[in-house]
């Protein structure tokens, strides 16, 4: 299956060279998180991107490139493979393709699909999550995204005042696997009923926490993590099972929260196997 439809069934169009005026229109919209969220459709741009959100199984619906995709080996397998699907293709030049992407240098194939849907439905007992508190940068939020997908976690949680975690930018920083994970935005005081609810323990990331090395064994988790200016906000904090930090023997005050996380994700899922 990709872009949702069964090759089986259905025969391959011929691809459109050129781009309606509706369909620009649509892929401009996507490039601002407000009707991005109300269209319920991601813009994935890159041949790394795509390809990882096609072999996940995203539900494409249209892909646009330009002949800078061939240019690569890798776009060149990737045009190949979008050829031999049942996926919209449109064929434009580069020059209006960039127009529409949201990168400086765009790698010639932008794909447009369905916003994955995801709820507080993943915190069950067990469960192993990250929970997004205020992180307003796009690229820490895809970084963060993609760390738990390595290390093997339920599902990413993005709190209010977080960036939004289907943005284009965010998507091309987890490198398409934000497709690999349940991924959605809640309000805070729902997210903390429905862990308490269903027991898993709240790792609140704070630099005056216990080593997360010497935390209690855990079989699931919430870790919660805030931007680097303000923090976890102090409703989590005042609900966390515990506040864990990482030790740092040199001069560096903090580490940036991308970083914090994933050796945070380490420690927290390296007994579990993970």
């Amino acid at each position: 299956m990709v872009g949702g439809r069964d090759e089986g069934v259905h025969k391959k169009l011929v691809p459109d060279v050129g781009l309606s005026q509706r369909r620009a229109r649509l892929v401009a919209r996507l490039r601002l998180s407000k009707t991005r969220r109300k269209e319920a459709l991601v813009l994935v741009e890159g041949v790394r991107a795509v390809r990882e959100a096609l072999d996940a199984g995203a539900d494409g619906r249209f892909a646009v490139t330009s002949p800078r995709l061939q240019q690569t080996s890798g776009g060149s397998a990737l045009a190949t493979r979008l050829a031999a699907t049942a996926l919209e293709l449109h064929v434009i030049d580069h020059a209006e393709l960039s127009e529409l992407a949201d990168t400086e240098r765009p790698q010639g194939i932008l794909l447009v699909c369905s916003e994955p849907r995801a709820s507080l439905a993943v915190v069950a007992a067990g469960a192993r999550l990250l929970v997004l508190d205020g992180v307003q940068d796009p690229g820490n939020t895809g970084t963060l995204v993609r760390a738990s997908v390595a290390f093997g976690l339920d599902g990413v949680i993005a709190l209010e005042g977080t960036a939004d975690p289907w943005a284009a930018k965010t998507v091309r920083a987890s490198a398409g696997m934000a497709f690999r994970i349940p991924v959605f935005q809640a309000t805070w005081f729902d997210t903390v009923a429905a862990l308490q609810q269903a027991g898993v323990p709240l790792r609140v990331a704070a630099v005056d926490g216990e080593p997360v090395a010497a935390d209690e064994p855990r079989a699931g988790f919430a870790l919660i993590v805030g931007n680097e200016g303000a923090g976890v906000r102090d409703e989590l904090k005042a609900a966390a099972t515990s506040t864990v930090s990482i030790p740092m023997r040199g001069s560096a005050e903090s580490l940036n929260v991308g970083m914090a996380a994933s050796v945070m994700l380490y420690e927290l899922t390296k007994e579990t196997g993970a």
